[in-house]
């Protein structure tokens, strides 16, 4: 009896994992061109960089500013700010410049066609996504430069989680999903990037100028809003059974909810804490 149980359960385990690996290598889609681009050909040189980038921020960055002045930066910053606003804004300029994109996008919100007419706006689409892959690459200089000015209380789990999840999670979207309904999320996010990246900008330009800056937390309502019409998209995707992956929608809804709590928190201990202290 413990035989042909053991038997069972071995077959049972066998099967499942005959299933899942049938249902993953259905779900990944490969692309010769887009897959040889430069960071896409092999995970490791986002590896190094992520690892870098930990090692850095968490460890040698702190103890070589231990016993140092923070790094006046400002002009630094601002090119920075002033070139990420830019870099933002042309990631989505595609929806407004290529003639016919608004409308493509709007038919591919559940099933992309694949057909060969429209293999322009799916090209469009991965150039537009490796430049989005690479702008979270940048977006890692947000930690360094809190390091070289003695910030490191910026340096909180929120921050560096977030940062790490958005190279990792777009870099495995574009090598291996490749769903042309991410163009919505990835619009939403490269908007709200390009206002906030605006922002640091403008309030880096001094006193003058940050007295009429009375919109800083309502970025970070946006990015809240955001969250929440990026889980509703996922329920979405996963319901109506849509060309896209079914286990890529089930951990963008747990990784967008765990965003949402965390910036929930944050805006609670940042704004409304503070109104009530004052």
């Amino acid at each position: 009896m413990a035989n042909v149980t053991h038997v069972d359960l071995n077959n049972f385990i066998s099967k499942t994992m005959h299933t899942f690996s049938n249902l993953i290598n259905q779900e990944l889609k490969f692309d010769e061109v887009a897959d040889s681009w430069v960071f896409m050909r092999t995970p490791w040189p986002m590896f190094i960089i992520l690892a870098a980038y930990l090692l850095f921020v968490l460890k040698l960055g702190p103890n070589m500013m231990k016993n140092r002045e923070p790094y006046n930066i400002k002009h630094i910053m601002m090119i920075y700010n002033l070139a990420q606003t830019a870099y933002n804004i042309y990631i989505i300029s595609a929806v407004f410049l290529i003639p016919g994109t608004y409308t493509y996008l709007l038919n591919i919100v559940c099933i992309p066609d694949e057909t060969e007419s429209n293999r322009f706006y799916k090209r469009q689409f991965y150039i537009q996504s490796w430049h989005f892959v690479i702008s979270k690459v940048f977006d890692l200089l947000d930690t360094v430069f809190f390091v070289l000015r003695k910030k490191q209380s910026h340096v909180s789990f929120l921050h560096v989680y977030h940062h790490v999840n958005m190279v990792v999670t777009t870099w495995i979207f574009l090598r291996f999903i490749k769903g042309q309904q991410g163009a919505l999320c990835g619009i939403m996010n490269a908007t709200i990037h390009a206002i906030m990246y605006s922002y640091y900008f403008l309030a880096a330009l001094g006193p003058q100028v940050q007295k009429y800056l009375w919109w800083k937390k309502y970025v970070t309502c946006l990015q809240i809003v955001q969250f929440i019409v990026g889980i509703i998209y996922g329920v979405y995707l996963f319901i109506y059974d849509c060309d896209f992956p079914r286990l890529f929608s089930i951990y963008m809804i747990f990784d967008v909810l765990l965003f949402l709590y965390l910036f929930v928190a944050f805006y609670n201990r940042t704004y409304n804490q503070k109104q009530k202290s004052q």
